[in-house]
């Protein structure tokens, strides 16, 4: 049975050990034909919550040089998947037009999957044009996610699927992101890890 912290949302306790800020290290490997792209960054990773069921996600990363010149970021979304209810608000600006579900802990429990964890949902946008639909799980201090859609504008570089792998191993949130991009099938890219700072 999840236990519930009153400061968050009932449907976030199943993702309330990925909330604070993370910082730490990471390292890039990914080769197209007879190139392989190697570099080391440093990475913050900014969870929050506004009081909604949703977790807001902030990347940022930048190369270890003597500029510590800005790499990337990415900005997005997570949640429980379910069924949208009459008590949620939207779509757009619409409000719900009942109760809030899942505010106790046993609604949140009717959520669990056969396979003991609960089934999630990732929004993720990057400024170059890309923007991804993850799904997947999170079952106790483990996430997995594998794109469902990947939506690219005109100017984007090709890009195709990922997957993703979090995890808190040791008070350290680590992670691993496998990637299919520039005609390459979906193989290692890049991993971290990242201590609790706030």
């Amino acid at each position: 049975m999840i236990s519930l912290n009153a400061d968050i949302p009932a449907e976030l306790a199943p993702l309330s050990w990925l909330l604070g800020v993370w910082e730490g290290t990471g390292v890039v490997h990914y080769g197209v034909g007879d190139e392989t792209m190697t570099l080391e960054f440093g990475h913050r990773v900014s969870i929050t919550h506004d009081g909604l069921p949703h977790l807001n996600y902030n990347s940022y990363a930048w190369l270890l040089d003597d500029a510590l010149t800005p790499h990337i970021t990415e900005t997005g979304y997570w949640r429980l998947s379910r069924p949208a209810a009459e008590g949620d608000p939207g779509p757009g600006m619409l409000a719900g037009t009942g109760d809030k579900p899942f505010t106790t802990a046993s609604a949140v429990e009717t959520l669990r999957n056969s396979d003991g964890g609960f089934d999630i949902e990732a929004a993720i946008v990057h400024p170059n044009g890309v923007s991804e639909l993850y799904l997947g799980q999170v079952k106790g201090a483990r996430i997995d996610l594998a794109t469902d859609a990947v939506v690219r504008s005109a100017s984007a570089k090709e890009y195709a699927a990922a997957t993703r792998l979090y995890g808190l191993v040791d008070s350290h949130l680590l992670w691993a992101w496998d990637i299919a991009a520039l005609g390459q099938q979906l193989k290692t890219h890049a991993s971290g890890r990242l201590a609790r700072v706030d």
